[in-house]
């Protein structure tokens, strides 16, 4: 099996949550390579500003240097219009930026996955952003990655509407924990953060250890 077969790190679930004072986020730890686990501390969800997360599946290199490229581009967006982009601005921004990735000829194709979630004047928002660059806003939940058809058995079966963020996260945590259970891409470890009127927090970051 040739090096180039392990360089593309794939596999993962992520799981978005709304809930009546926030939304949160949550993805498990590891990062596959066909069979091989390449990484067992991977992060997937990653802080665009303290207002704005977004979490990652798919091919790792391109969505690392995707969530760079949304950075500073929201940057100059700011600094050019003299205010923060707001989260629908935000979405589409990266959607285009994925939506032209995909089809940038390349012998690795750049796939990538992303939840986005934040807070902004209009309220709170949770988008899904699929890897042909199609964008849709979530209304309850979502999941995403190889882990989230057992994730979304556990959201249809216990999600409630307005449900508070500690209660999303314990859901998170369920769905996880079923992902865990039957995808061999999801494991190692569980992160899970919350964006509510404080901004961005950190809820959850355990690693899990195979014990023998």
């Amino acid at each position: 099996m040739g090096k180039d077969e392990y360089s593309v790190k794939t596999g993962t679930t992520t799981v978005g949550v709304i809930c009546k004072d926030g939304i949160v986020l949550g993805a498990d730890r590891r990062a596959t390579a066909g069979y091989l686990i390449a990484d067992k501390r991977a992060n997937k969800i990653h802080k665009i500003n303290e207002n704005m997360a977004l979490t990652i599946a798919g091919s790792v290199s391109d969505a690392q240097l995707l969530v760079k490229v949304i950075r500073s581009e929201l940057k100059l967006m700011e600094l050019q219009m003299g205010r923060i982009p707001n989260l629908k601005e935000s979405a589409n921004l990266l959607a285009t930026i994925v939506y032209h990735n995909i089809r940038n000829f390349s012998a690795v194709p750049g796939i990538t996955h992303f939840l986005i979630a934040g807070k902004d004047e209009t309220g709170f928002s949770l988008y899904d952003l699929y890897p042909d660059g199609s964008l849709s806003e979530v209304r309850d939940f979502i999941a995403s990655g190889s882990g989230s058809v057992m994730a979304f058995g556990v959201l249809e079966t216990l999600y409630e509407k307005d449900i508070d963020t500690d209660k999303g996260v314990e859901l998170i945590k369920k769905s996880l924990k079923a992902a865990m259970e039957r995808d061999i891409a999801t494991g190692n470890g569980v992160q899970i953060v919350a964006i509510t009127k404080n901004g961005f927090e950190t809820k959850l970051d355990k690693e899990i250890k195979v014990s023998i």
